[in-house]
């Protein structure tokens, strides 16, 4: 026991190099499946080339942001006692796997959808077991190179700084292993919020011009072959929902875990890991929650054509959530120790713990990730209500679509609006439950529980645009009829779980935010933050402002970009003979050029504001102003993302329910009737709100947090230094017994 003591800092790297074995073998398989007719190919050819095309142009420019932000941080890293220029590296080191883990699932899913379709000519076990094996490959791989990296630089950074020089871990030197470690999460969200921002535009754009030309106006089917934009929609379910939300994942994964640490490093904890107990734990239960996605992941299937594929993947989701949680209480009882907790920054001058401040026990950190598993999982079903086929919200927008277009929008807006409710409720429970059992550092731990089975939320999150895409390749070689029928169940149940992911994605956007505040509060020096002051109020106004001007550019983004698509796809029908007759292919290649010029060009904007904001705030007014912003932007972030993404995920099933016949008034309306158009409106209007502004909205709050934390030693005020490093230099004092310990780790 003693040697896993000593070691377990390096088993987490390794737990992350297991998931990405597993990866590469299950990579392996899909690559070794089917592909189809030559057709079935070129079709997949030109998804994968156009998606390809997307990630090099976005690379090129953010190449540029990469160098530029990298040069910066150096410089101000020789600023300031608690960091380093190496931030620099590590900014760099968050960039790189970003990119990477979005590049890993591009490729993955553009495999993984054609050779779906070839297995949906099978059987609809073999074509789930396809397309959710390539997510799975996606989740893996994310998920792993997040607990790689991390777990690598913190033991750099950890050896560097602390066990080298024989500092305490509750000191100045662990404050600077962790700011530098920072610019690991601030490159990862940097590059999520571009690509998730550019992801967006770019499927938006394509999905919108192929739908109000080829569907509405062509009376064609959405992934008819003869519409010119059908590639681009196909590519952009690639460029948003699969390498958009590995880095979106990427970055919360890895902010998660970076912000808990973080708290962690103010708790005093006599343990068996040389006093870093606290800081660890959210990396092992990272660990652990990958491994356990694994066996959730491998019990995923079904075995006849009418077994339920939802369940399938709840079967697989549950089991993963029920191991974490089971594992994960026998390794906060082995970790931590048996004495009471509080942090540094509840102590007053004499070390005494002030009047009112909490006080938490081992017991109450794994109560409070507990309380991050329930709420995580209440999401996903909340969500799920809100967004499914047949529930009461998306059935109250199909009744109102009977009465034109403008009830149909109506109708979706208040679905979306009533959809936060509960969601906030739920997350106010959560917050207040986790900080009852453990304090600030129980609300990060809480995110950090919710986020464990990463992995295994992100696999179904992604096998759901590989579905969509396979059905399109279906409908566009013209295979049977049974063969798009069980790609569109797949792909029905896919847009269920992609909603859902988008809940359980802001639910943990939410609380890391709040702890990445906390730590933020912390850092800067700040001992509260009064909103009776005029300039507090300010900032709590302006930050609860900017997601609304964010998801405006957002939104006109891809109103402007869809425009030029339908005037595209229009010159197209017009000018080229013989189209509509399969006589002549049409010019894919140009719609796709459209959106990838506008999604590059557009998402500059949006990113900007996330980035410059803080720094702007900060440095002219201050950090208790700052936090009034953070404030501001955390709450209004969290509605609106809710808001947006709930009500589009409701007006797609809407309009899909019309597929299979509904029933309004006592009649049976399929597709081209009236209220379906109606729905195809309302779909219109929901897509850049489910897949562009409304996703953005937590990589927005994340990314303003972490740059706000990672500023936070630049703002700190002499007065507050001085007073820190007289609490740092009693911590040391207190602290000393253990510094063998921490040379043996």
């Amino acid at each position: 026991m003693d040697l896993l003591n000593n070691y377990l800092i390096y088993l987490i790297p390794v737990m992350g190099l297991i998931g990405i074995i597993v990866m590469a073998i299950k990579s392996a398989w899909v690559t070794s499946q089917e592909t189809g007719d030559a057709s079935m190919n070129q079709l997949a050819g030109y998804i994968a080339d156009g998606a390809m095309a997307f990630l090099r142009a976005e690379w090129k420019i953010l190449s540029y942001f990469v160098v530029v932000a990298g040069i910066l941080l150096a410089w101000s890293g020789t600023t300031v006692a608690t960091s380093s220029p190496i931030i620099a590296v590590s900014f760099l080191i968050g960039a790189f796997l970003s990119a990477f883990a979005g590049y890993l699932g591009m490729r993955i899913a553009t495999k993984s959808n054609v050779r779906t379709t070839q297995a949906a000519k099978t059987s609809l076990a073999k074509a789930l077991k396809v397309s959710f094996t390539g997510g799975t490959v996606m989740g893996l791989g994310v998920a792993g190179l997040a607990i790689i990296g991390l777990g690598s630089l913190f033991i750099v950074f950890y050896t560097m700084y602390v066990t080298s020089k024989g500092e305490a871990v509750n000191g100045e030197a662990m404050a600077k292993a962790l700011d530098v470690l920072a610019g690991f999460s601030l490159g990862a969200e940097s590059i999520a919020l571009f690509a998730r921002v550019g992801g967006g535009i770019y499927t938006k754009a394509a999905d919108v011009g192929a739908d109000l030309v080829g569907k509405v106006e062509a009376g064609i089917p959405e992934d008819d072959v003869r519409n010119p934009a059908t590639i681009a929609d196909n590519v952009g379910d690639n460029v948003g929902d699969v390498a958009g939300m590995g880095a979106d994942l990427f970055g919360s994964y890895v902010a998660t875990m970076l912000a808990t640490m973080v708290l962690g490093r103010e708790i005093v904890s006599h343990d068996s890991f040389g006093g870093i107990a606290p800081v660890l734990l959210p990396m092992v239960i990272a660990g652990l929650g990958l491994i356990f996605s694994i066996v959730g992941a491998s019990m995923v299937k079904i075995s006849k054509e009418t077994d339920s594929v939802q369940k399938a993947l709840n079967i697989g989701n549950w089991a993963s959530i029920v191991l974490t949680a089971v594992a994960t209480y026998f390794v906060v009882q082995w970790m931590l120790p048996a004495d009471s907790f509080h942090m540094l920054r509840d102590e007053d001058a004499n070390g005494a713990v002030k009047a009112g401040s909490l006080v938490f026990t081992k017991n109450g950190v794994f109560g409070s990730i507990l309380v991050g598993l329930v709420v995580g999982t209440l999401m996903s079903i909340i969500t799920e209500y809100y967004t499914a086929m047949g529930k009461r919200p998306v059935l109250s927008i199909i009744k109102q679509s009977s009465t034109g277009h403008a009830t149909n929008i109506i109708g979706g807006l208040a679905i979306g609006m009533e959809s936060t409710v509960l969601p906030i409720l739920v997350l106010a429970a959560g917050i207040y439950g986790s900080y009852f059992f453990a304090g600030l550092y129980g609300v990060a731990i809480a995110a950090a529980g919710m986020m464990a089975t990463t992995a295994m939320q992100l696999a179904i999150d992604a096998f759901g645009p590989i579905a969509d895409n396979a059905g399109g390749i279906a409908e566009m070689s013209r295979l049977p009829e049974e063969v798009r029928g069980r790609t569109d169940n797949l792909d029905a149940v896919g847009n269920t779980t992609a909603a859902t992911g988008k809940g359980f994605a802001i639910a943990s956007a939410a609380l890391t935010s709040l702890a990445l505040f906390a730590a933020f509060v912390g850092v800067a020096g700040i001992e509260h933050i009064d909103i009776y002051k005029a300039n507090v109020l300010a900032g709590l106004f302006v930050g609860g402002m900017i997601p609304f001007i964010f998801s405006a550019l957002c939104i006109s983004a891809v109103g402007r970009a869809a425009m030029a698509m339908v005037e595209e796809v229009r010159r197209q029908f017009r000018e080229i003979p013989g189209i509509m007759e399969y006589k002549a292919r049409p010019e894919y290649e140009k719609c796709v050029e459209i959106s990838t010029k506008a999604s590059i060009r557009e998402m500059v904007a949006p990113g900007l504001i996330a980035l410059i904001t803080p720094i702007i705030i900060g440095f002219a007014f201050g950090p208790e102003v700052l936090g009034g912003l953070l404030a501001g932007v955390t709450v209004s972030g969290v509605l609106m993302g809710i808001f947006q993404s709930n009500a589009g995920g409701a007006w797609d099933n809407a309009k899909k329910s019309f597929e299979k016949g509904v029933e309004i008034n006592g009649e049976i309306y399929y597709k081209k009737s009236e209220p379906h158009k109606a729905s195809v409106t309302g779909d219109t209007v929901g897509d850049p709100f489910k897949d562009t502004s409304g996703p953005s909205m937590n990589i927005l709050i994340k990314l303003m947090s972490i740059v706000s934390l990672v500023i936070a030693p630049h703002l700190n005020s002499a007065d507050n230094t001085s007073k820190m490093m007289q609490k740092q230099e009693k911590v040391q004092s207190m602290n000393v017994h253990q510094i063998h310990v921490d040379k043996k780790i």
